[in-house]
This record gives structure tokens, C-alpha cells and sequence, in this order.
């Protein structure tokens, strides 16, 4: 059974040509039919790349997707895998995993969610501010004689290891977690809202969002969670300019319409308001 379609790896700013011809064929080895690529300063030759993919890898060499930007590759994507060898480095704040591990989790998840794979550049690999894109680390455990491991190389033993565990997936419920996206608008009001209030230092705000990158990043956040979150922050932002209202009790805009909203903060639509009226018209006649 084909697997393909769930899994994504994503290369930034890779330097050689016949590297990506390379995880193109690693890619057709694990059943793996998307690459996106953030492209170094100007470009590739599609040739290079095509030679070292051979022509069993052509149809994924013409459908490379080229992206200008990483938050851009990634917003549609539930969940992110970064990789990195700086084990030690204290400034990432998170958990690291070994392939094995990732490849367990990511067997189920790969069900129903969009999985990113993410590479950096062959020399330094990825930035700390690109894996703070990253819902989970992974390093790759090798001899101390020889650290250094070739991107293709890198990818072939992840996707190796995601092919084998995927191979033993029951087929049980995994719900449909939050896109990139979303996690990132929710990062940006948190850090809007954690400003205002002074719960964390106007200078920097970015370093001292790390930690709360991380507090999220233990959890599996589904779009409602987000939008819950998101509401939350509202809530907070009308209490600190005074425009608080008793649960509902609603108060109107300033085009006049009635401010309806969910628990989670979400707005209601005209069909959700009509039900919403009708339960509290049902309710006054009980009495």
C-alpha cells in the first residue's frame, strides 16, 4: 500500500544541486512524493539535480515546490520535525529525540495530520530561529571520530525510520492537529498580549518566547485549542481596556451588530446565532 501523500521533506537553503538530486532518490526509496525547497541565492540547475535523481525521480524533480520563505513553506503543515546536531546548545529550550523515537510518533500522527521534515543547509545546518518553527528536534547519534553527516545521508535515515514504523500503524483515531499557521498567529497574540501585561520582557520578546514555544511544543494542539487560547487572549485585551461584559451579555460593535461569541472566542456565524437565540427563547418559555 502506497504511503505517500502525508509526509513532506523540506530543504532550506541547500547547497549543492547534487544533494537535492540525492534526497529525491531517498525520497522515491521511502515512499515519500513531495519536496518543498527554500532556494539558496540564485537558484539551481534542474539538470544537476535531475542527473543525480536518475530518471526514476524526474516526475518529483518537476514537482519540486520552490518557496521564498520557511514560515511560508510550512503554514499548511500540522507538525514539524526539525533536525540539528547542537544537542547541547541551551538556547533551543527543547526536548530532542533520536529517529527511532520521532519515527514512533510521527507513524501515527502521519494518519491525519501534514508532516514536515526539516533539513537545513549542508555546512550549518538550521538556525535557531528556523527551528523555532519546529514542533519536535531530532539528532542524528553518531561516532564522535566522524560528526558530520552529507543532508541526503541525514534524510535517507529518517525517512527510513518513519517507513518501518508507519509499516505497524493499527489505523486508530489521531485527531487533525493545528496548521503552522495557526500555531504561529496564536505565538504572535500571545506575545502581543504577555507585552502588554508585562509577563515578559518588552526587550527581546522573541528569547523570552522560547519558553513558551516550548510549553506548547509538549502538547498537540488541535485548531479549536488554538482558538480557545486566541479567545482567551481577547478576553484579556478587552479586560485590560476596560470593555469587559458579564457571560453573555452581549454588547454591540461599532457597525451596531450584537458582538457574539463562542466560549472558545470564536465568532458565531448568522445560522449558530439564530440556534443560540432560539435555545435562550426555549429557555425563557421552561420558565
Amino acid at each position: 500500500m502506497k504511503q505517500s501523500g502525508t509526509i513532506t521533506i523540506v530543504l532550506s537553503r541547500p547547497k549543492h544541486e547534487t544533494n537535492i538530486g540525492f534526497v529525491v532518490r531517498c525520497a522515491m526509496n521511502m515512499d515519500i512524493d513531495r519536496l518543498i525547497v527554500i532556494p539558496r541565492k540564485g537558484g539551481y540547475d534542474d539538470e544537476e539535480i535531475g542527473r543525480t535523481a536518475t530518471h526514476f525521480g524526474h516526475e518529483l524533480v518537476r514537482g519540486i515546490e520552490y518557496c521564498d520563505d520557511l514560515e511560508g513553506a510550512l503554514a499548511e503543515f500540522q507538525y514539524v520535525v526539525g533536525t540539528t546536531a547542537r544537542c547541547g546548545n541551551t538556547n533551543l529550550k527543547r526536548d530532542i529525540a533520536g529517529p527511532r523515537e520521532m519515527a514512533s510518533t510521527m507513524a501515527g500522527l502521519s494518519e491525519s495530520n501534514d508532516i514536515a521534515l526539516l533539513f537545513g543547509p549542508e555546512d550549518r545546518g538550521l538556525t535557531n530561529d528556523e527551528l523555532r518553527y519546529c514542533d519536535l528536534l531530532v539528532t542524528i547519534p553518531v561516532s564522535e571520530r566522524m560528526r558530520s553527516i552529507n543532508l541526503s545521508h541525514a534524510v535517507m535515515i529518517l525517512c527510513y525510520e518513519i517507513f518501518l514504523a508507519r509499516k505497524g500503524t493499527t489505523g486508530r483515531f489521531v485527531p487533525k492537529l493545528a496548521t503552522s499557521r495557526e500555531k504561529e498567529d496564536m505565538f504572535s497574540h500571545l506575545k502581543e498580549i504577555f507585552v502588554r501585561i508585562n509577563f515578559i520582557n518588552h526587550e527581546n520578546p522573541d528569547y523570552w518566547m522560547t519558553a513558551i514555544r516550548r510549553f506548547f511544543s509538549r502538547m498537540n494542539l488541535c485548531s479549536r485549542d488554538v482558538k480557545i487560547i486566541r479567545g482567551i487572549c481577547r478576553q484579556i485585551d478587552l479586560y485590560g481596556k476596560g470593555k469587559t461584559r458579564p457571560y453573555g451579555v452581549h454588547q454591540k460593535d461599532q457597525t451596531g451588530r450584537a458582538d457574539d461569541r463562542r466560549e472558545d472566542g470564536s465568532e458565531m456565524t448568522a445560522d449558530t446565532r439564530r440556534e443560540s437565540d432560539g435555545a435562550r427563547k426555549v429557555r425563557r418559555v421552561n420558565t
